[in-house]
């Protein structure tokens, strides 16, 4: 079968190009305007004039030495984990693999409530340890300090270390160690002169993705962070939300754009050379049981370090949710439901819940529609430009949801796209980000269905558009689900980007919570516990979806 012609595939380019242009580089070129024209009170506010201000030196500089510790405490607890999963065989291994990822799934405001929840002044630890100890104030006092959200970072990106080096470091032939031992050479020596450099490519990758997680961290800094611990996203909020300062919020955000475009540049470099893979289902390498005393002591000890890390703050969270004063109690989840007076809502927080589902739901719904376009025209070999094109369509990617929020409201307020009271704003925002995803999961399907298949369909006379229902569609049906969940997840879960354009009266559940969080007593704390607790729920479901979707490599 030949082809279809050039301009008639190139057709199904034109919306996801369009929809780009207009919800992504227009709001993108109006922040660079915005921001090379910008002045407050005579002062000039470019990004320029920026850079040689003390105050925001210190708030660039923040940012980078947050993100760069976060990275190193993390590959200090993350790599034994990398290693006994690679090396050993125990019980339960798949099952403590697949639950460890949780955290890495979760919403930022989820990750936050939780450790809020486990460490906070009024968190679980405190509250046994003042009972315990008949002590009158909490013992363990780290709410708005820098160890508070470094430790929520570590909880977050564990498991990006633990499956994406994991799994390279299973890869590596044991027999290198081994020649290595026989020819006399350390335990250390071993380690460092031969484990470490092979495993160079799995760690500069994975160490820079952490480090560009934790370089646009905002949730989690927002809520777990005090007032002398701003990065660029937490300042361009309060610049833009609190302050209105929206030429200030416009340099920095342009700031922001530049060092995340080349974070993501040279992550894509590195990508090139050594693919990785986060949902790789099986280590192919062989394993073995621990054998030796020292083996198995360094086995149970780095699974007591997963346990506290990842499955404490979880634990404290459903616990926060069903205890009040009185003991075990539903109040908490009962009250989401109704209009309570001097609730922060207009509206009942629980149809925070409803807001959410509906928004993702179209959010899955246009994300398939621009990703199966896009993928349409790209999976066709005669479309020239093919690695610009996919560039572009991954752009998103590489952009803060701050600045994305941000753009939105300084550029969708006007015709012919005056959108501030639109439901569908806040759709739009979500489908920026999981549009990639969905691209990202299509593309690989469709372009590995043998071209004979397609040939023989319109042998036996079958159109271009049943060649497409009846052979690719039914291929690819995997790959479109796990690009739903995916979308349908992270619009769940989208914090950044929605705490610009949410209007009061429609907020979504990490907007709901965030809310919950910045408000004093023991019924927003609860609130805030309750509605965590069903949003992890609801991202757990999508991700164990996700992981059975996922086929497994050999």
């Amino acid at each position: 079968m030949r082809s279809s012609p050039l301009p008639l595939r190139s057709i199904f380019l034109l919306p996801p190009l369009l929809f780009l242009l207009a919800f992504y580089f227009h709001p993108l070129l109006q922040i660079l305007l915005l921001s090379n024209t910008a002045e407050f009170r005579g002062q000039p506010l470019s990004p320029a004039h920026l850079l040689e201000s003390s105050v925001y030196l210190r708030v660039i500089w923040f940012t980078f030495w947050q993100a760069a510790l976060s990275t190193l405490l993390t590959f200090l607890l993350a790599l034994p984990g990398a290693f006994i999963y690679a090396r050993y065989d125990f019980r339960g291994k798949k099952v403590l693999r697949a639950a460890s990822t949780v955290p890495f799934v979760l919403p930022t405001v989820v990750t936050a409530a939780a450790f809020r929840a486990l460490l906070g002044a009024n968190g679980l630890v405190n509250t046994w340890l003042m009972e315990l100890l008949s002590l009158q104030h909490p013992p363990i006092q780290i709410e708005q300090t820098v160890a508070f959200f470094l430790l929520a970072h570590v909880f977050y990106n564990y498991t990006l270390v633990l499956r994406i080096v994991g799994e390279y470091w299973s890869r590596i032939d044991a027999r290198a160690g081994e020649a290595a031992a026989m020819l006399g050479a350390s335990p250390r020596q071993i380690f460092f002169r031969v484990t470490l450099p092979l495993l160079t490519p799995a760690i500069a990758s994975s160490a820079l993705l952490v480090f560009i997680f934790c370089f646009t961290s905002f949730g989690i800094i927002l809520l777990l962070g005090g007032p002398g611990q701003t990065t660029i996203e937490v300042e361009i909020y309060r610049q833009a939300v609190h302050l209105f300062n929206l030429p200030m919020a416009a340099s920095l955000s342009l700031i922001q754009i530049l060092f995340n475009f080349g974070l993501m540049w040279l992550y894509v470099r590195i990508g090139r050379k050594s693919p990785l893979s986060f949902f790789a289902d099986s280590f192919p390498m062989r394993t073995r049981p621990p054998r030796r005393l020292g083996e198995k002591v360094f086995l149970a000890a780095n699974l007591i370090v997963m346990f506290l890390l990842l499955a404490t703050p979880l634990l404290a969270l459903i616990t926060a949710s069903f205890t009040d004063q009185n003991g075990f109690s539903t109040l908490y989840y009962l009250t989401l439901f109704t209009n309570q007076s001097g609730s922060v809502f207009a509206v009942p927080a629980g149809q925070a819940i409803c807001n959410s589902l509906f928004f993702a739901l179209a959010t899955t719904v246009l994300a398939l529609v621009l990703g199966l376009s896009a993928t349409t025209a790209l999976s066709s070999p005669r479309i020239p430009g093919q690695a610009l094109m996919e560039t572009l369509i991954l752009l998103p990617l590489a952009t803060s949801a701050v600045t994305m929020g941000f753009g939105f409201i300084v550029t969708l307020n006007r015709p012919p796209l005056d959108l501030r009271d639109s439901l569908a704003l806040i759709p739009l925002a979500h489908s920026l980000v999981a549009f990639p995803f969905v691209v990202r999961c299509l593309l690989p399907a469709l372009r590995s269905i043998p071209h004979a298949l397609r040939e023989a369909a319109a042998v036996l006379g079958a159109s271009p558009g049943r060649i497409w229902y009846h052979v690719d569609m039914p291929l690819t049906a995997r790959a479109v689900a796990v690009g739903a969940v995916f979308a349908f997840s992270v619009s769940m879960g989208e914090f950044g980007a929605t705490s610009f354009i949410a209007r009061p009266h429609t907020p979504t559940m990490p907007v709901a919570i965030f809310r919950f969080l910045s408000r004093p007593g023991d019924m927003n704390f609860g609130q805030a516990m309750a509605m965590s607790s069903i949003l992890m729920l609801v991202t757990i479901i999508g991700f164990l979806v996700l992981e059975k979707l996922t086929p497994a490599k050999s």
